[in-house]
């Protein structure tokens, strides 16, 4: 069956294709960047631990300005940092040495908090970075937001059914009931702070990914469906998931 694919999507063999054009998005898109400072929102999942490895190895280390990059986290679960379930815990393992990161560039989530305060919490550290009480439309907060693709259409934590995706002033949002496993409350990023991006990178891949693209395709507003951009959304897609 043919897949209906979202605007602007790139097909790639596998899951490490999709890393490797990932990191070159990436890197472009911090080429890019004529100010002091560069902010890159990072998403969880196996395909962006490629990515992160692949930034921190030999091949890729050397072309990213570290010292520039603020990395900061599109969601987390409500766990301890040093949890297997963190990403934070992700972030730095598929990082870890060789990737130059001063330490106050990385902006965790503060998930020890619990879900509300930590979502006000990390809302703040977002407008107090970005050095104003509201974002403008004319100056995106993030340079560029990875994103991935759930089984169920989610994307960040923004689930199907929850009341994060109503959410149209706050820049991050409790989610007191993720809908798939773990099952512990979470912290995501909502619309308006993805939205506020020059560049959205969607990285999907896998054959569990399928059904929620044929859906995409298809039309259905799913949680992904409504991901906006100031800029631009790309899409990097294996074959397995885009049935290529």
């Amino acid at each position: 069956m043919t897949i209906a694919l979202p605007a602007g999507a790139e097909i790639l063999p596998d899951a490490d294709a999709v890393a490797r054009a990932a990191a070159e998005r990436l890197i472009a898109a911090c080429e890019a960047v004529r100010t002091e400072r560069i902010a890159i929102c990072l998403s969880g999942g196996s395909t962006p631990k490629r990515l992160y490895a692949l930034l921190a190895g030999p091949d890729h280390v050397g072309r990213v300005p570290w010292a520039r990059v603020h990395w900061f986290f599109g969601d987390d679960r409500v766990v301890p940092w040093d949890d297997p379930r963190s990403n934070v815990r992700m972030v730095r393992e598929a990082f870890g040495h060789g990737a130059p990161i001063p330490a106050t560039h990385l902006h965790f989530i503060p998930s020890d908090a619990g879900a509300e305060a930590g979502a006000q919490a990390y809302a703040r550290t977002l407008l107090d970075f970005y050095g104003a009480d509201a974002l403008d439309p004319a100056r995106p907060l993030f340079d560029c937001v990875l994103l991935g693709l759930g089984e169920d259409g989610h994307t960040a934590s923004l689930f199907p059914g929850q009341p994060a995706l109503a959410e149209t002033t706050a820049l991050a949002a409790p989610v007191p009931e993720a809908g798939m496993a773990p099952l512990v409350p979470r912290i995501t990023l909502t619309y308006p702070a993805l939205a506020s991006s020059a560049l959205v990178l969607f990285l999907v891949a896998g054959p569990g990914k399928r059904d929620p693209l044929r859906r995409l395709g298809a039309g259905e507003d799913l949680p992904a469906a409504r991901v906006a951009s100031r800029g631009r959304i790309a899409w990097l897609i294996d074959a397995a998931a885009a049935d290529a």
